[in-house]
Protein backbone atom coordinates (compact mmCIF):
# COMPACT_ATOMS: atom_id res chain seq x y z
CA UNK A 1 0.00 0.00 0.00
CA UNK A 2 1.30 3.59 -1.03
CA UNK A 3 1.72 5.82 1.90
CA UNK A 4 1.27 9.61 2.08
CA UNK A 5 2.14 12.02 4.56
CA UNK A 6 -0.80 14.86 4.08
CA UNK A 7 0.33 17.79 5.54
CA UNK A 8 -3.13 20.59 5.53
CA UNK A 9 -4.19 24.11 6.89
CA UNK A 10 -7.42 23.73 6.34
CA UNK A 11 -10.45 20.78 6.05
CA UNK A 12 -9.96 19.05 2.85
CA UNK A 13 -12.66 20.35 0.81
CA UNK A 14 -14.57 16.89 -1.76
CA UNK A 15 -12.44 18.59 -4.34
CA UNK A 16 -9.40 17.99 -2.31
CA UNK A 17 -10.29 14.68 -0.89
CA UNK A 18 -11.02 13.29 -4.93
CA UNK A 19 -7.57 14.97 -6.26
CA UNK A 20 -5.18 13.06 -3.62
CA UNK A 21 -6.93 10.11 -3.55
CA UNK A 22 -6.49 9.32 -7.15
CA UNK A 23 -3.14 10.69 -7.92
CA UNK A 24 -2.28 7.16 -8.37
CA UNK A 25 -4.53 6.06 -10.54
CA UNK A 26 -6.34 2.94 -8.47
CA UNK A 27 -3.82 1.83 -6.02
CA UNK A 28 -4.46 1.86 -2.79
CA UNK A 29 -3.44 4.75 -0.19
CA UNK A 30 -3.26 5.08 3.04
CA UNK A 31 -2.95 8.90 4.52
CA UNK A 32 -1.14 10.45 8.12
CA UNK A 33 -3.10 13.57 8.22
CA UNK A 34 -0.94 16.39 10.06
CA UNK A 35 -3.24 19.43 10.45
CA UNK A 36 -1.44 22.50 11.93
CA UNK A 37 -3.56 25.36 13.86
CA UNK A 38 -3.28 28.91 12.77
CA UNK A 39 -0.45 30.75 14.96
CA UNK A 40 -0.09 34.19 15.27
CA UNK A 41 3.69 34.75 14.05
CA UNK A 42 1.74 34.14 10.66
CA UNK A 43 -1.01 36.96 10.72
CA UNK A 44 1.22 39.15 8.77
CA UNK A 45 2.53 36.52 5.91
CA UNK A 46 -1.68 35.59 5.89
CA UNK A 47 -2.66 39.45 5.24
CA UNK A 48 0.36 40.10 2.51
CA UNK A 49 -0.77 36.89 1.02
CA UNK A 50 -4.75 38.22 1.12
CA UNK A 51 -3.88 41.56 -0.05
CA UNK A 52 -1.76 40.06 -3.13
CA UNK A 53 -4.67 37.75 -4.06
CA UNK A 54 -6.89 40.45 -4.12
CA UNK A 55 -8.89 39.28 -1.30
CA UNK A 56 -8.80 42.72 1.17
CA UNK A 57 -11.92 41.96 3.45
CA UNK A 58 -9.92 38.87 4.20
CA UNK A 59 -6.29 40.42 4.88
CA UNK A 60 -8.33 42.77 7.50
CA UNK A 61 -9.85 40.12 9.13
CA UNK A 62 -6.88 38.17 9.84
CA UNK A 63 -7.25 39.56 13.52
CA UNK A 64 -10.38 37.69 14.43
CA UNK A 65 -9.27 34.64 13.00
CA UNK A 66 -8.47 32.33 16.55
CA UNK A 67 -4.81 31.58 16.93
CA UNK A 68 -2.99 29.33 19.55
CA UNK A 69 -4.77 27.30 22.08
CA UNK A 70 -8.43 28.63 20.51
CA UNK A 71 -7.57 27.46 17.25
CA UNK A 72 -6.65 24.06 18.87
CA UNK A 73 -10.75 22.93 18.78
CA UNK A 74 -11.31 24.37 15.66
CA UNK A 75 -8.18 22.45 13.99
CA UNK A 76 -9.30 18.97 15.62
CA UNK A 77 -12.54 19.42 14.29
CA UNK A 78 -10.65 20.31 10.18
CA UNK A 79 -8.67 17.30 11.00
CA UNK A 80 -11.73 14.69 12.12
CA UNK A 81 -13.58 16.10 9.27
CA UNK A 82 -10.94 15.58 6.61
CA UNK A 83 -9.64 12.04 8.43
CA UNK A 84 -13.28 10.53 7.46
CA UNK A 85 -13.50 12.60 4.13
CA UNK A 86 -10.57 10.26 2.83
CA UNK A 87 -12.02 7.13 4.81
CA UNK A 88 -15.14 7.54 2.55
CA UNK A 89 -13.62 7.41 -0.84
CA UNK A 90 -11.68 4.56 0.06
CA UNK A 91 -8.20 5.67 1.42
CA UNK A 92 -7.40 4.08 5.02
CA UNK A 93 -6.70 7.47 7.22
CA UNK A 94 -5.50 8.48 10.62
CA UNK A 95 -4.11 11.95 11.77
CA UNK A 96 -2.72 14.13 14.45
CA UNK A 97 -2.93 17.72 15.22
CA UNK A 98 0.73 19.34 15.16
CA UNK A 99 1.23 22.43 17.69
CA UNK A 100 4.87 22.82 18.07
CA UNK A 101 7.42 21.90 15.64
CA UNK A 102 5.67 20.72 12.41
CA UNK A 103 8.58 19.89 10.29
CA UNK A 104 10.21 17.55 12.91
CA UNK A 105 6.63 15.82 13.40
CA UNK A 106 6.96 15.40 9.56
CA UNK A 107 9.99 13.57 9.62
CA UNK A 108 9.03 11.18 12.28
CA UNK A 109 6.07 10.77 10.68
CA UNK A 110 7.70 9.72 7.61
CA UNK A 111 10.67 7.93 8.93
CA UNK A 112 7.77 5.63 11.77
CA UNK A 113 5.60 4.99 8.64
CA UNK A 114 8.09 4.44 5.99
CA UNK A 115 6.08 6.84 3.78
CA UNK A 116 6.48 7.04 0.35
CA UNK A 117 5.73 10.95 -0.23
CA UNK A 118 4.75 13.92 0.90
CA UNK A 119 1.51 15.99 -0.04
CA UNK A 120 1.41 19.66 1.12
CA UNK A 121 -1.98 20.96 0.01
CA UNK A 122 -2.32 24.64 1.10
CA UNK A 123 -3.18 27.64 0.14
CA UNK A 124 -0.77 29.83 -2.00
CA UNK A 125 1.34 31.90 0.45
CA UNK A 126 3.44 33.98 -1.74
CA UNK A 127 5.67 35.31 0.92
CA UNK A 128 6.68 32.73 1.97
CA UNK A 129 7.26 30.57 -1.09
CA UNK A 130 9.04 33.73 -2.48
CA UNK A 131 11.63 33.47 0.33
CA UNK A 132 11.39 29.35 0.02
CA UNK A 133 9.89 29.66 3.70
CA UNK A 134 6.57 27.49 2.96
CA UNK A 135 5.98 24.25 4.61
CA UNK A 136 7.35 22.01 1.29
CA UNK A 137 10.45 24.04 0.47
CA UNK A 138 11.28 23.55 3.70
CA UNK A 139 9.90 19.65 4.44
CA UNK A 140 12.16 19.26 0.89
CA UNK A 141 15.19 19.54 2.96
CA UNK A 142 13.92 17.24 6.08
CA UNK A 143 12.63 14.31 4.76
CA UNK A 144 14.09 11.75 2.51
CA UNK A 145 10.87 11.15 0.15
CA UNK A 146 9.53 13.19 -2.53
CA UNK A 147 7.42 16.51 -1.47
CA UNK A 148 4.56 17.16 -3.85
CA UNK A 149 3.14 20.77 -3.39
CA UNK A 150 -0.74 21.48 -4.01
CA UNK A 151 -3.19 24.10 -4.26
CA UNK A 152 -6.14 23.35 -1.49
CA UNK A 153 -9.28 24.04 -3.26
CA UNK A 154 -11.98 26.81 -1.38
CA UNK A 155 -14.20 25.51 1.71
CA UNK A 156 -18.10 25.25 0.72
CA UNK A 157 -20.18 27.13 3.42
CA UNK A 158 -21.43 23.45 4.74
CA UNK A 159 -17.99 22.36 5.80
CA UNK A 160 -16.45 22.89 9.30
CA UNK A 161 -13.71 25.31 8.82
CA UNK A 162 -10.44 25.61 10.64
CA UNK A 163 -11.61 28.51 12.09
CA UNK A 164 -14.76 27.65 13.65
Amino acid sequence: MFTSVLMIEKPLTPADVEFVTTLHGDDPISFVVLMQPRGSKDRLLRAIDDIALGELEQAAQEGEEPEGKEALEPAERALTHSVAALEAAGSRARGHVVQRHPLEVLRGVVEETRADEVIVLTAPHFVEEFFHRDWASRARHKVGVPVLKLFSHAVDEDQPSAGG
